[in-house]
């Protein structure tokens, strides 16, 4: 009999894989083997989305529920998650090194809080529309379900992102095809063992791990409605090239530059803001994609700046991800560390001023470590302070006046999140309206599902969450009488 690691999850239940590609799963704390599972293949995602399709095509199933039934089933899915928060969190911070002290939260409380609010959209989320044609006459406009929806998704957050996805996939009324990273991807077993006991319909969610060659296959698979992805900047242009030459939506977000804007009133107290500061900034050891690592310092305060986040990044601790003192753990493998420690050799030949970090934490000689590393006196022209990093590495920049500041966060390709910090809440949201961003926090950063989530420019196209996200997922189409 074939066991849940030795299998795929596909038409509700575990299906024998394809191939005998394996995945293997290294502690990022350690680098140690932890476990090998099978890595899809084209034929897996052919299965998958052909048990997809049947599941919304049948004239009985999961498309043609009314909302309170789907509403229903969500919060059954909601409810076994939260009780697997502990579990996914735990095999999130192996794999990707997320600090235990923050995984059960984030990757096992968040896909809960976004499943019971696309739950609760669907209490008001029109079916069909009689309205009155402008050229006299009725007609309705009906919301209907896309169809097989392909989920593309990262190993930062892959719980959490991937409940972006199907949360208001389902909850409109379509199936869905998840890919997780072959970084990430004991989790989603778990996520697997909640599906089933939540009792949804087989076919509704499938899941086919896999690299890069497998995501390619199901983005462009012929019987696929929809992709939603979330990746970085180069393969979102890929995909978009894809779907633009197959006429099929796409979702896309993308990569991040964020600035954290520190107006001249700020409070740079850090036992004030310490954890505000370390969420906006170096949450997930900087493996954010909304991570404001461009830090805006007024020349005013600026050397106050620089000497409040050197201690700052030099207070948090360092550590294994399953520890619950860390807050930064290490970096997902080898090759990203390696990436990081690029982009650190890049700002110091670049002429920036190292002023904390910099290196490899002493006394953690296996895993994948950096030490949280702060640069001053950055150019934002210079690499660093352009290219997303996806490590906890910060650029303090500094700036004349408040125009300055805007004009200095609006110079990069990115727009994806941001920051303002000051106690005057009007000027927080007055600058904040200025910045080409998709989101901004004010003295912090917490995203929600009520918000509406994604970027501008190179951090990608259209938006998830919010009160629009189920219809984000849905077609219009208009009965004239």
């Amino acid at each position: 009999m074939t066991t849940s690691h030795e299998a795929l999850f596909i038409d509700g239940g575990w299906a024998p894989p394809s191939s005998a590609a394996m995945i293997e799963v290294r502690n990022a704390s350690t680098g140690e083997h932890v476990a090998a599972v099978p890595e899809g293949a084209e034929a897996d995602i052919d299965a998958a989305v052909a048990a997809a399709r049947r599941a919304f095509d049948d004239p009985a199933g999961w498309s043609s529920w009314p909302a309170p039934e789907r509403a229903a089933a969500l919060e059954r899915l909601a409810a076994e998650l939260e009780k697997r928060s502990q579990e996914i969190g735990r095999l999130v911070s192996i794999q990707n090194g997320m600090p235990i002290a923050l995984s059960p939260i984030i990757e096992g409380l968040t896909p809960v809080g976004t499943l019971r609010y696309m739950a609760s959209l669907l209490a008001s989320a029109p079916v069909e529309e009689e309205t009155s044609r402008f050229l006299g006459g009725d007609l309705v406009i009906r919301h209907e379900p896309i169809g097989v929806i392909a989920g593309i998704v990262p190993w930062n957050y892959p719980q959490t992102l991937s409940s972006f996805k199907y949360a208001p996939a389902l909850a409109a009324g379509n199936t869905i095809v998840l890919k997780p990273s072959p970084e990430t991807v004991l989790d989603s077993y778990v996520f697997a063992e909640a599906v089933i006991a939540a009792d949804l319909p087989p076919g509704v969610i499938n899941i086919v791990p896999g690299g890069r060659e497998v995501g390619a296959y199901l983005v462009q698979h012929p019987d696929v409605d929809k992709v939603a992805f979330t990746g970085s900047t180069a393969a979102g242009r890929q995909i978009a090239e894809i779907c633009g030459r197959l006429l099929r939506p796409v979702s896309l977000e993308l990569g991040g530059k964020s600035a954290a804007i520190i107006l001249d009133d700020a409070d740079l107290d850090l036992a004030a803001i310490g954890q505000n500061l370390f969420s906006a900034t170096l949450v997930n050891n900087g493996q954010t994609c909304y991570a404001s690592t461009r830090i805006l310092a007024p020349r005013s305060r600026y050397a106050e700046v620089v000497d409040t986040f050197a201690a700052f990044a030099s207070s948090l601790p360092v550590g294994d991800a399953l520890d619950p003192a860390t807050l930064i753990g290490p970096l997902v493998a080898e090759r990203q560390r390696d990436r990081v420690e690029g982009y650190i050799a890049k700002g110091l030949s670049d002429g920036a001023r190292l002023v904390a970090g910099g290196g490899r934490p002493a006394g953690l000689d296996q895993g994948w470590f950096v030490e949280p590393t702060v640069f001053a006196d950055v150019d934002n022209k210079s690499v660093i302070a352009q290219e997303e990093i996806f490590g906890p590495v910060l650029s303090i920049i500094s700036y004349t006046d408040e125009d300055d500041a805007i004009r200095i966060a609006n110079e990069s390709d990115y727009g994806l999140g941001g920051s303002v910090w000051t106690p005057d809440l009007d000027r927080a949201r007055r600058v904040a309206r200025r910045v080409r961003t998709g989101t901004v926090g004010i003295n912090g950063y917490l995203p929600d599902p009520a918000g509406p989530w994604g970027g501008v420019k190179s951090s990608g196209l259209g938006r998830e969450l919010g009160p629009g996200a189920i219809a984000a997922y849905q077609n219009l189409k208009t009965l004239y009488a």
